[in-house]
């Protein structure tokens, strides 16, 4: 037999501000042990140098995870113009600068090319995999990569600021999957003066924002104490987009055995998912069919 798994059966989402300096996997063991959660995960990797929006899956809240990693999410960012880095942020040697800098009208006129539906190469110090390994390992190790562009939805992409010639800030609102910093490499070398992230801030990512998220230092003071889990969000907000249905009681018990179950009638397409829930708790996430949902994750409470 397994091992059993030590710690709390506590479901939700806790929403860190996370600061600069900690990978995100750090983020969530420090979040489990506070909790003394059994499971916990994170809904989106940010950068170790990054800040902001770290939401944390708790228990049966795991399950909704593919959901906010799939929505869209906001991110503000300075890019240091003239310089380009190997890791394409401050946190990597330069590798070519440039005396050009551009206009705020030269900058403007350059963000709708990166609107809509791009095609985006992936630094090549990040996580993406090439034939098995960590493309950031392989380039540790000064493997020369080449790294297919990725498909990314780009909503929106705006000047915030230009606090001196050197230094432009934006924000961005994107789908899943996007890099801010080959969003900078990618704006510096179409103004024809390079440039890299030296800051990068998520401000929300799906239902959840910076503003109300916890501090490591509150995180610490309060660990171990019932008070804590007062800051934990229901595990409902990860399925924010997707349709609710209501189900009956007989629905709801043939549900948690992994069955179909009858849902009250909605507006609900034919084969579309959705959730369903009895008294507002989630029961299952599944898709509608002739009056049903049948299940794809079983919530266990």
């Amino acid at each position: 037999m397994g091992r059993k798994r030590k710690g709390r059966d506590i479901s939700g989402w806790l929403v860190v501000d996370k600061p600069a300096g900690l990978t995100s996997t750090a983020v969530v063991n420090k979040v489990r042990w506070a909790f003394d959660a059994k499971k916990a995960g994170h809904a989106g990797t940010l950068d170790p140098e990054a800040t902001g929006v770290l939401a944390v899956a708790l228990g049966e809240a795991t399950k909704t995870v593919p959901y906010i990693t799939d929505a869209l999410k906001a991110y503000t960012f300075t890019v240091r113009l003239g310089q380009a880095t190997n890791t394409d942020d401050a946190e990597g040697e330069v590798i070519a600068s440039s005396d050009t800098r551009p206009s705020d009208e030269d900058i403007v006129a350059a963000l709708p090319q990166f609107l809509g539906d791009i095609m985006q190469v992936p630094p090549k110090f990040s996580a993406v995999k090439i034939d098995g390994q960590r493309a950031y390992k392989l380039a540790r190790d000064g493997e020369d990569i080449e790294l297919a562009a990725r498909p990314l939805w780009v909503e929106e992409l705006i000047l915030v600021d230009r606090p001196d010639a050197d230094h432009v800030v934006l924000e961005m609102t994107c789908g899943k999957g996007g890099y801010v910093r080959s969003i900078a490499r990618d704006l510096g070398a179409a103004l024809g003066c390079y440039g890299h992230v030296k800051c990068l801030r998520r401000i929300w990512s799906g239902p959840f924002d910076a503003e109300d998220g916890i501090s490591l230092e509150t995180l610490d003071e309060m660990a171990k104490s019932p008070d804590l889990d007062g800051f934990l969000r229901p595990l409902e907000e990860g399925l924010a987009d997707l349709p609710q249905l209501i189900c009956t009681p007989e629905g709801a018990a043939k549900l948690r055995n992994g069955n179909p179950g009858m849902v009250l009638a909605s507006d609900v397409e034919y084969g579309e998912e959705a959730w369903a829930s009895l008294e507002g708790q989630a029961v299952a996430v599944g898709h509608y069919k002739a009056g049903e949902l049948h299940p794809s994750r079983v919530f266990v409470r």
